[in-house]
C-alpha cells in the first residue's frame, strides 16, 4: 500500500524519474563502506526507525565494518523516488511501487527482505451500506494509483464488476479522513491507521480488506542490486539488525513495541491491534518460504496487469510482461532480458541458518 502518500501524485513522479536515475544510479555501483537507507510510517517499518534509535543498527555495522544510515521519510513516494534517483541503496516499499517505480523505471532491484504482507491492514470502507456490492455508482476516494487502486480492483473483480462500475476520486492520505466526514464521499479505501480510525465511525462498515487477498499487498526492505552484489556486507548487516529487532517483537518487548507505537503516533495496544492485521515474518525461514512459494509469481502477474492496465509500469511499456521479475527458484515473470525486480532468499536465508 502506498504509505504516507502525500499529493504528489505517482504519475507525476515517474514522469520526473528518467533525468534522476541518470544522474544518480551509477554511484551505487562499487565497493563503499557507508551507506544509507530510507524508510516511511507504517506498522511492518517501524523497525527500521528502532534499528536506528536504538543502536541495533549500528552494531551490526560495526560488526562488518561498515556504516549504515537508517532515514525517515514522511513522504512515501518520495522516499521511492530518492531511491530510485540512487540518493539511497535500500527503501522500504510494497512488491507494486517496486515494480512500478524503480524497477519500471529501469533500476534494478531486490528484494532483500520481505518483512510482512498485509492482513487486514488496507480496506474498503462503505458509509450507510453494508455489503461491497453497494458500490455500484459511487464515488470511491482512495489514492489513485496506489496499492488501495490495486485492492479496489480486486474487490470488484470479486463480486463480478469493474473499475467502469465506479468513479475514483484521486484524494491525498493525509485528507482522506476529513473527506469521509462530508456528506459528498460515501466510500473510501484506505490503509491503517486511517482505516481503523474510519472505521470506528458509526456509519461506516468495511466491506472488503486485504485479507480477502491474502500475501499480494507485500511490504519489503528493496535494495539497489549492484550496490548489493558489490557490497555483501551491507546486505548481511542489513538482514542481522532487522531480525534481531524482529526477535525482540515476537517476544513482546514492552519497550521496543512501545518505542515503536509512539514513533508511529499510537499506544501499543494501538500498535499491537495493527500488528495483528499484518502478517508479519519475525522468522527469517517464514520469510524465506513466503518467498519461494508457488503463489508469488501470480501475485506479481496480477500487479503487473493491474499497473499495464493503468500506464504505469514503465515508460512505453508493450505489455504487462515488459518488465522481467525474477524468483528464488531462477523462474522469471515477464522479460527474462529486462530483469529489474528479484525476489532473492540469499540473506534470509543467512539469518535462518544462523550464518550471520
Amino acid at each position: 500500500m502506498i504509505k504516507q502518500f502525500t499529493k504528489a501524485l505517482l504519475s507525476a513522479s515517474i514522469i520526473a524519474l528518467p533525468l534522476a536515475i541518470a544522474s544518480g544510479s551509477p554511484a551505487l555501483s562499487e565497493e563503499k563502506s557507508e551507506f544509507k537507507v530510507c524508510w516511511s510510517i507504517y506498522v511492518g517499518w517501524m523497525p527500521w526507525g528502532y534499528l536506528q534509535d536504538s543502536g541495533i543498527m549500528k552494531k551490526w555495522a560495526d560488526k562488518y565494518e561498515i556504516d549504515v544510515e537508517i532515514v525517515q521519510i514522511n513522504d512515501y513516494v518520495e522516499s521511492i523516488n530518492q531511491y530510485t534517483a540512487g540518493e539511497y541503496d535500500g527503501c522500504s516499499m510494497t512488491n507494486m511501487d517496486a515494480l512500478s517505480i524503480p524497477a519500471g523505471g529501469g533500476v534494478d532491484t531486490t528484494a532483500l527482505l520481505v518483512g510482512d504482507y498485509s492482513n487486514g491492514n488496507d480496506g474498503i470502507i462503505l458509509k450507510d451500506k453494508t455489503s461491497l456490492a453497494d458500490i455500484k455508482g459511487q464515488s470511491v476516494n482512495l489514492v489513485e494509483l496506489s496499492v488501495s487502486h490495486y485492492l479496489l480492483a480486486r474487490g470488484l473483480e470479486s463480486v463480478g464488476m469493474s473499475e467502469k462500475d465506479v468513479t475514483v476520486v484521486n484524494t491525498s492520505d493525509a485528507d482522506m479522513i476529513a473527506a469521509y466526514a462530508t456528506d459528498d464521499v460515501t466510500s473510501v479505501v484506505t490503509w491503517n491507521p486511517l482505516l481503523s480510525e474510519i472505521e470506528a465511525q458509526a456509519n461506516a462498515t468495511k466491506v472488503f480488506n486485504s485479507a480477502d487477498i491474502s500475501g499480494e499487498i507485500i511490504d519489503i526492505m528493496m535494495v539497489n542490486t549492484e550496490a548489493l552484489a558489490d557490497n555483501p556486507a551491507f546486505g548481511k548487516a542489513l538482514t542481522g539488525a532487522w531480525y534481531e529487532v524482529l526477535g525482540l517483537m515476537k517476544s513482546g518487548d514492552e519497550a521496543a513495541l512501545t518505542a515503536m507505537a509512539t514513533a508511529s503516533g499510537t499506544d501499543l495496544a494501538g500498535y499491537n491491534a495493527q500488528l495483528a492485521t499484518t502478517k508479519m515474518f519475525y522468522d527469517p525461514a517464514e520469510a524465506v518460504a513466503f518467498t519461494a512459494s508457488s503463489e508469488l509469481p501470480g501475485t506479481m502477474k496480477f500487479v503487473a496487469e493491474f499497473l499495464f492496465d493503468k500506464g504505469i509500469l514503465g515508460e512505453g511499456a508493450p505489455s504487462p510482461e515488459f518488465v522481467g521479475v525474477a524468483f528464488p527458484d531462477g523462474s522469471t515473470y515477464g522479460d527474462a532480458n529486462n530483469v529489474k525486480l528479484r525476489f532473492d532468499n540469499t540473506y534470509m536465508q543467512m539469518a535462518a541458518d544462523g550464518a550471520l
